[in-house]
């Protein structure tokens, strides 16, 4: 896709008809993603929380970006637009709207899972609204002022019918800090009232969800499920707590097998860095020393003889009765919840 940008640079026009064509085609994958998002939530009962929120913005800003980048893929086009401000606005509608704004609806919703306390709603949505005003007040001017020439990079303004433009886009810039200081906000405010019944979930299910990593505590046990969980249809957790048969406990546990801790990525990742660092300024010898240490510590890794461990029972037994404890005292499961027979006991 990234080859349209470069339709100025003398490739001629068979080439520039070919990446034209197939910037393009990428419209369709795309428009089929947005549709699958929509029909998602088609007939469905949503709950305007802050996750919603950042999810449906995400979707608007990410197809006003995928529009404008269809203009751009027309080479004409391309020729008058080219290092203006109108492909600026584009990419953050592309980069802002299809990944940040999706990052941030992901981020609300799985922190409760991964620390088991809910974030502020209010300040949640305060920073949503904040963010997304200002995103359209800061970069549709841009629009404007790509079409009338204003270029990037520029030190200095020297049409003054640009002037009112940038104010514009200047105050909605201010917007957007509002938001990110209200995301810190609802951070801190989260963290401090983590403890008030109303936000924890330790539980595991705040959001009454539909798949089954929320059926696990909050934050999850480090072996994750103590008995693999069946999924025999599309929505097995819902259908589970609609029948009544969620978070039932197996007549007994059986051992877990887990493997050791290694730092074998974060050794790997970092020597290819070092490669990928000297490479770009050709040294050779850095790039030589982080791809040999990179396969070197590979094959190390692999020819290691390291069976991993086993979670006794006893262990297992304790975090889940544990678990049934705030199940129990989150209204989930009756206090005197039933055993039943695991596949493998039925077997």
């Amino acid at each position: 896709v990234w080859l349209h940008h470069f339709f100025t640079m003398g490739s001629g026009a068979s080439v520039n008809a070919f990446f034209g064509l197939a910037t393009m085609l990428i419209s369709i994958p795309t428009g089929v993603k947005l549709f699958n998002w929509l029909f998602t939530i088609y007939q469905g009962r949503l709950r305007f929380t802050s996750q919603v929120l950042w999810t449906l913005g995400f979707m608007v800003t990410f197809a006003i970006g995928g529009m404008t980048g269809v203009l751009l893929a027309i080479p004409g086009a391309d020729f008058v637009l080219h290092n203006s401000l109108f492909v600026i606005a584009h990419f953050h509608n592309v980069i802002i709207g299809g990944a940040v704004f999706g990052y941030i609806a992901g981020f609300a919703f799985f922190f409760p899972k991964a620390f088991g306390f809910k974030l502020h709603e209010g300040w949640g949505k305060a920073a949503f609204w904040f963010w997304i005003t200002g995103f359209f007040v800061a970069f549709m001017p841009l629009y404007v002022l790509g079409f009338m020439g204003m270029t990037r990079r520029l030190n200095a303004t020297t049409n003054p019918e640009w002037v009112p433009y940038l104010y514009v886009a200047m105050f909605g810039a201010v917007m957007i800090a509002v938001g990110i200081a209200c995301q810190l906000i609802q951070l801190y405010v989260s963290v401090r009232d983590r403890n008030k019944p109303e936000n924890m979930c330790g539980h595991g299910d705040p959001w009454n969800a539909h798949t089954l990593e929320w059926s696990t505590s909050s934050p999850p046990p480090f072996y994750n499920f103590a008995v693999l969980p069946k999924a025999e249809t599309i929505d097995p957790f819902t259908e589970a707590k609609e029948n009544g048969t969620a978070y039932q406990a197996p007549a007994r546990y059986e051992p877990i097998h887990m493997p050791n801790n290694t730092a074998t990525g974060v050794v790997m990742g970092a020597l290819l860095t070092v490669f990928g660092f000297a490479m770009i300024w050709h040294i050779w010898w850095l790039a030589a020393f982080g791809l040999i240490g990179t396969v070197v510590y590979f094959v190390i890794h692999a020819a290691r003889d390291d069976q991993g461990y086993m979670v006794p029972v006893d262990v297992i037994e304790r975090i889940e009765a544990e678990q049934h404890k705030r199940l129990v005292a989150a209204g989930k499961v009756p206090a005197t919840a039933t055993r039943v027979e695991t596949s493998l006991e039925q077997a």
